[in-house]
């Protein structure tokens, strides 16, 4: 019979921990209820054969999981869309959810994906819900994942929920690929100049100093700036690599703390164009899950704070929280929300204003949140087309500079010849 490891609180709150013999999981969750524990975290114990011929015990949870954190791969994209897509359809189907995370844990396509799915459904069993046992692994799953998860529970539609995430994965990898697509180009001739401007500053241009040398006169500003560039790279180049790539993690880490987190999203909104696509992909995130919610018959207010999960950026998570204060309060909705101009238009504000009042708050809220992703599609499409020749503009203007100032003492040599 399988051993079984477990942590549980008593009456007192004190931690217990002991091993039981029970034919399963849930034999062994029965019996530490019986001896009034309260299960915190409960480990088949495998005893495995070591090579002198005597046993070992390890625990499938415990040392399973340390391995995952430690040495496995992270859970891909396309695994995590595979699963929630595949969850929804089993759970659309009628299929208990801890039977469809054991179906999904069997056709995991890695290593890593099947020990997450094993320590969901291993939390799921022990009482956790869906949503509380997938906060347990942040790299794997989103903020808004969750969010929209906790709202499907909530609601008592996860099914349809999942398949909202699922095409919202496919959405977001769709954008990506094509804004990767449009830039490749663009990055490799970003590197090829990079490596081109390299070249010529370490080797080629102190060559061309020796012929300016022999030149009686003043070489041009522009040219004298390159070759103090060119002193300055031999000099000192690999020093300020080192520097930059230090001065880059530094950066990095500080901007995973949530004051530099903070600062970041402020200054995102704020940019000329990235700044409004963040605010329409939010809005439309916003309003899409509110009105799936408030269709599902969960209360406004409770909606509301679930929904602002699913925004993505605190500088609006901040100010939504701040209107729903006010709807808190017996304000109405498009009122309280009238504040937060940087993520609702008035016009947007307007159509909600109007939907609360004739009782069709629901279905306006997911219209707009359906154009609100027409027209960001096309936004996006304008954005990207306007990147590339931009970034193709710069590079050519960047190395136009630098053979023009290089080229301007050749051409003057002959003046100073005659």
């Amino acid at each position: 019979m399988p051993s079984f490891s477990y942590r549980a609180l008593q009456a007192d709150g004190k931690i217990a921990e002991g091993v039981l013999d029970a034919g399963s999981r849930p034999d062994a969750l029965r019996q530490i209820e019986t001896l009034g524990l309260r299960p915190v975290k409960v480990a088949e114990i495998i005893f495995k054969a070591a090579k002198n011929g005597s046993v070992q015990a390890g625990s499938s949870a415990g040392l399973g999981n340390f391995s995952f954190k430690i040495g496995a791969k992270k859970v891909s994209a396309k695994e995590l869309e595979n699963f929630t897509r595949l969850l929804s359809s089993l759970l659309a189907a009628g299929v208990p959810l801890s039977r469809a995370l054991v179906i999904l844990q069997k056709e995991a396509s890695s290593p890593a994906s099947k020990a997450q799915w094993k320590q969901i459904h291993d939390y799921v069993v022990d009482g956790l819900s869906l949503a509380d046992a997938m906060a347990k692994s942040p790299e794997t799953f989103p903020r808004v994942y969750i969010a929209m998860v906790e709202a499907g529970e909530a609601g008592g539609f996860l099914d349809v929920v999942l398949a909202q995430i699922a095409e919202f994965q496919s959405r977001e990898k769709e954008l990506k690929s094509k804004v990767m697509t449009a830039m490749l180009y663009p990055c490799i001739l970003l590197v090829l100049a990079l490596v081109v401007l390299t070249v010529l500053l370490v080797f080629f241009i102190p060559k061309f100093q020796r012929v300016f040398a022999s030149i009686h006169g003043s070489l041009p500003l522009i040219t004298q700036m390159i070759i103090g560039a060119s002193h300055l790279m031999r000099a000192y180049g690999l020093l300020a690599g080192v520097g930059l790539v230090g001065l880059f993690f530094l950066v990095r880490t500080w901007f995973a703390s949530a004051k530099g987190k903070r600062i970041w999203e402020g200054s995102v909104l704020k940019a000329p164009l990235v700044g409004p696509l963040i605010a329409q992909f939010a809005m439309a995130r916003f309003c899409r899950m509110l009105g799936t919610l408030i269709g599902a018959g969960v209360p406004l207010v409770h909606g509301l704070n679930v929904a602002r999960r699913s925004i993505g950026n605190q500088i609006l998570v901040d100010a939504v929280a701040q209107s729903i204060e006010r709807v808190q309060q017996g304000g109405r909705l498009g009122q309280s929300l009238a504040d937060c101009r940087s993520l609702f238009p008035g016009s947007v504000l307007e159509m909600i204003s109007v939907a609360e009042e004739s009782g069709r708050l629901d279905a306006e809220l997911v219209r707009i949140a359906a154009e609100t992703e027409t027209d960001l599609d096309r936004n996006l499409k304008t954005a990207v087309a306007f990147a590339e020749p931009l970034m193709l503009f710069l590079i050519a203007g960047f190395i136009g500079v630098i053979f023009i100032g290089m080229l301007l003492p050749v051409l003057s040599m002959g003046e100073y010849i005659k």
